[in-house]
């Protein structure tokens, strides 16, 4: 499919082809019809991105010193890769349309192919095909003018400003600021039977509200405008103001408080500073200031957003989707015209010169919409990125490829011809695109058949998707014992025997069972799975093929940790990792229990498997110690662990220290000797001599050794650098690190059942 990408690095603007959109859960396919550029908010972000490097700094400070941070803890290499990544990746455009269903998930009940639909939110871009969660999706009837419906996402927000501003009928409210969402906000209130005055400083745009939306448009320049108001409201003055300009004046917010009455609101919906002049308007008058958050409740919400998961109406009756379902209702039913607000319509092929009119300003403009080929096949197919095709030893795919797969994987793959990226598959198309172009991958695709094999067949108008369950979906919580973990797919028919998997950890166990059960070799980001019956699972897929399984178990491999185990030896010894971990949000996916395990399973892993790693012997029981918490994440914790040789180990894992001290600390004492990694970056050793120190030019957590170390020995034929039985007691004992937590009792491991025989 096509859709319209720019690069942050330059600002290069192109209608690229890329592969359809991911699935998911709880979402729905939508093949466009129509797409509505907001030209306040993208333009912002194309003029952003046409800007130097300098420009690009000054205009976002707090990226800077992110940067910083990250060149202060991880060194030059990885900050240069870290801003690469985002500088070099097509970036999607748009965040409101609508068109007709061709596909939903299979636990979507309220949509089907053939409804038409207007959708919200940044998957809502202007593409051929977009992918939309349901609480971001809307209904329209048979006859809706799609045109008309693209206006969703700018409607709702307008109409969560107008919420906020409380009116009642017959009041008066003042917009300041006349684009799209101002015209849109005036046409609500006028039908909602408030008073309207419409303010700006562009003379088209206020011709425009007095032609079709405000009862007083009023140039901001007027000398007589406060005059004008007053006698409009019979000198009571405004009873809300809302602002829907975009400015780095405060002149907004503070004539604001010039106009409004006493004990009025002033809502703030456009990007204006909130610096306001406290005396005389705000605080003499008792004026009220609300923010008002884009569509309304339910916005950066992952639980409603991604999850599907609504606000019972009776304690949120007006939710983003409820907004979006009211603006269409008022727009199908005839109470507001939208019909004088698109100025412009531009086929997707032409859509870069939209904004150029939009940047330029070569004629007056409103609403300018994108439109789309309903005539056009759609079809899930791998795009081509290189022709350039080659067939080595090692013929690798990727399945995910976020931040950490572009900083640590990837650039650490060997520079060679028995090593070949065939293809790679993210949840977006210009993830996939972005990753393939930079990298030099053959192909990218969103079709895990393109990467596993398989049979393809057809469905509601997308070829190559025949619908079946998600097999993801088996292996999440491990709850339904019955379902059959050990089923064998197709042969894999794509030529690729190596896949990485650094997809989000619930997909994970699903992703390895597919790459064991065709033969494939598997490199996956820890944690290998969330479950035991997951573990159990590719436990007995693992013992009957003779693939290579690794798990990202990086630290072990740093030059730091090799100097300390061969300093210190192995046999039991007294262990301690410290790790100042740093908050999390509850509401990020890592702290999902369902989706990313918790903070436990996903990291703590780690740190099981250094201690393994340095003793040479396996874990028998583990107990943990949690600080309780008021959002019970579980991620502040002692845990003590005992070896089969007799060694011991504690990981004290803390969410609530300073970002200024260092992230690892680690201490190894045996013998009369001791050792301390600080940071991956220092190496201290003590014995009867004169300490050993060692310091690195910047952090090494040896990812690049991994990665090498697990080519190495797919080409070689050697042992992976990881034992099995490692790996399975490492994942064991991590998941029953939580079953302490949640009876307060030691726990004891059996882990003979990972080794193989």
């Amino acid at each position: 499919m096509n859709q319209l990408t720019q690069k942050l690095k330059d600002g290069a603007m192109q209608v690229l082809e890329v592969p359809l959109p991911v699935l998911g859960p709880g979402m729905v396919l939508v093949r466009n019809r129509f797409s509505l550029i907001s030209a306040g908010t993208e333009s912002g972000t194309v003029t952003a991105a046409r800007k130097s490097l300098i420009g690009k700094a000054k205009e976002r400070p707090q990226q800077v010193k992110q940067v910083l941070d990250v060149l202060v803890q991880q060194g030059p290499v990885q900050t240069y890769r870290a801003v690469m990544k985002k500088l070099d990746a097509w970036s999607p455009l748009g965040y409101s349309c609508a068109g007709e269903v061709i596909d939903a998930a299979s636990d979507v009940m309220e949509f089907a192919a053939g409804d038409l639909v207007a959708c919200g939110g940044l998957s809502a871009c202007h593409a051929e095909v977009v992918a939309a969660p349901k609480n971001l999706c809307v209904k329209l009837p048979k006859d809706a003018d799609l045109k008309k419906g693209a206006y969703n996402t700018l409607g709702a927000i307008a109409l969560q400003g107008i919420r906020q501003a409380d009116l009642r009928l017959g009041e008066s409210c003042a917009v300041i600021g006349l684009g799209l969402i101002g015209q849109l906000t005036c046409l609500m209130l006028r039908a909602a039977g408030v008073r309207v005055i419409g303010i700006d400083v562009d003379e088209s745009a206020v011709q425009t509200a007095a032609d079709h939306c405000a009862d007083l448009a009023l140039m901001r320049n007027d000398p007589g405008i406060e005059g004008r108001i007053d006698a409009f409201t019979s000198g009571v003055g405004i009873d809300a103001v809302i602002i829907t300009a975009g400015s780095n004046s405060l002149d907004p917010v503070n004539f604001a408080g010039r106009i409004c009455r006493k004990r009025g609101r002033v809502v703030i919906v456009g990007n204006v500073p909130t610096g306001f002049d406290r005396d005389p308007y705000y605080y003499r008058k008792e004026l009220e200031l609300r923010m008002s958050c884009s569509y309304g409740p339910g916005r950066y919400d992952p639980a409603y957003e991604e999850k599907g998961v609504d606000y019972p109406a009776a304690y949120v009756r007006w939710t983003e989707k409820r907004n979006m379902e009211a603006f269409q209702e008022l727009v199908h039913s005839g109470k507001i015209d939208l019909n004088y607000l698109t100025t412009h319509v531009f086929p997707l092929r032409d859509a870069p010169q939209a904004y150029d009119l939009i940047l330029q300003r070569k004629e007056p403009y409103l609403g300018i919409l994108i439109e789309y080929d309903v005539h056009k096949p759609v079809v899930r197919e791998r795009i081509i990125v290189s022709r350039k095709t080659a067939v080595g030893k090692v013929n690798v795919a990727f399945v995910g490829a976020g931040s950490y797969a572009q900083s640590h994987l990837l650039p650490n793959l060997p520079k060679s011809k028995d090593v070949v990226l065939k293809g790679v598959m993210t949840a977006s198309g210009t993830s996939s695109r972005s990753v393939a172009e930079r990298f030099g991958f053959e192909f990218c695709t969103s079709d895990e058949r393109d990467i596993f094999g398989g049979e393809r067949g057809l469905d509601s108008g997308i070829r190559r998707n025949d619908r079946k369950e998600n097999r993801n979906d088996k292996y999440k919580n491990g709850n339904d014992k019955d379902q059959d973990l050990d089923s064998h797919f197709c042969g894999n028919d794509t030529g690729i025997n190596t896949v990485f998997i650094a997809t989000r950890h619930d997909s994970h166990a699903g992703y390895v069972l597919k790459a064991l059960e065709t033969g494939m070799h598997c490199f996956v980001e820890k944690p290998l799975c969330l479950s035991q019956d997951e573990l159990a699972a590719i436990c007995r897929a693992y013992g009957c093929g003779s693939s290579h399984l690794m798990v990202g178990f990086n630290r072990r491999f740093s030059p730091l940790a090799s100097m300390m185990k061969e300093k210190i030896g192995s046999g039991p010894m007294s262990m301690l990792y410290r790790v100042n971990a740093g908050a999390i949000p509850a509401d990020s996916w890592i702290q999902d229990r369902a989706v990313g395990g918790g903070r436990i399973i996903g990291e703590v892993c780690h740190f099981v498997d250094f201690l393994t790693f340095m003793n040479g012997s396996l874990p028998t029981e583990v107990f943990a110690q949690v600080l309780p918490g008021p959002s019970n994440l579980n991620d502040t914790l002692n845990i003590q662990i005992r070896f089969e040789n007799g060694a011991v180990g504690a990981i004290s894992y803390f969410a609530n220290g300073p970002k200024s001290l260092p992230k690892e600390y680690i201490e190894i004492y045996r013998d009369g000797v001791a050792g301390i990694i600080r940071d991956f970056s220092e190496l201290e050793f003590y014995s009867a001599g004169r300490p050993y120190r060692k310091k690195l030019l910047s952090q090494d957590k040896g990812q690049k050794i991994m990665v090498q170390a697990f080519i190495s020995a797919i080409l070689n034929g050697q042992a992976t650098p990881i034992p099995f039985e490692e790996i399975h007691a490492v994942t064991w004992a991590t998941l029953e690190v939580l079953e302490s937590v949640r009876t307060g009792q030691v726990v004891r491991l059996n882990c003979v059942a990972g080794r193989k025989s």
